[in-house]
């Protein structure tokens, strides 16, 4: 009894001592945890911080409030696709066309890999852009969606006008080096997939035809999902 009432006494008088010092440990072990475990943030791609070969001359020094452009264009089913298909969502976007030889069709595989990860995710989507519209009608971009395994409600095959989409791989997605102005004798040929986030801003840019990049790209994604749940 007399052992106990003298832990009773001990453990009263130095109460706010112990208290303090577990919560100081608290801290202590949480500091650690983070330095350790620093949180991963994308970065937020501004025209400014971007190779300047690939950002038009009218928005090289733009340093904040990029974001990618509204745009009309129509699918693979005939659809009208505008930015609001992809409001509140995060997607992956490129620029190809059907008929290409070289690179596209590695691009297309990866763009498939990059569906068949995400396939159960609602909130992740995907929008190639073809550069060649006059030739991928929606007819030629349904047939080419098949052949490729696409699934409409994850992924969007787009043409329509020319101007407008070589518009938006120079001066929204910042994607090609090659200006153009949608003329007739234009083409435009980038690898460049770019992660773009619920705020319509650039979080990344990767080589499409690279499967060590894809992977990297895979990572981006789960990093910019976590991102909103904190």
């Amino acid at each position: 009894m007399h052992n106990y009432n003298a832990m009773n006494s001990f453990l009263n008088k130095y109460k706010l001592f112990i208290t303090t010092l577990f919560v100081l440990s608290c801290i202590i072990i949480t500091l650690f945890y983070n330095i350790l475990n620093p949180v991963i943030v994308l970065p937020i791609y501004q025209p400014a911080q971007v190779n300047y070969e690939l950002v038009d001359s009218t928005i090289q020094h733009q340093k904040k409030y990029h974001r990618i452009a509204n745009f009309s264009l129509i699918n693979q089913n005939g659809e009208t696709i505008t930015q609001d298909f992809y409001k509140d969502k995060i997607y992956v976007a490129d620029f190809f066309f059907t008929t290409c030889q070289t690179i596209c069709p590695i691009m297309t595989g990866h763009m498939y890999e990059i569906q068949k990860q995400t396939i159960s995710d609602p909130e992740i989507l995907l929008l190639s852009h073809s550069v060649t519209p006059k030739i991928d009608t929606v007819a030629q971009l349904k047939r080419y969606a098949k052949k490729k395994r696409v699934n409409a409600s994850k992924w969007n095959l787009v043409t329509g006008d020319k101007k407008q989409i070589y518009e938006l791989a120079r001066k929204s997605y910042l994607a090609v080096k090659d200006a153009g102005n949608g003329g007739p004798y234009d083409m435009i040929h980038t690898e460049n997939f770019m992660l773009i986030d619920k705020k319509r801003q650039i979080r990344g840019f990767y080589d499409g035809t690279d499967p060590e990049e894809i992977e990297r790209l895979l990572e981006d994604i789960k990093v910019l999902k976590a991102s909103y749940k904190n």
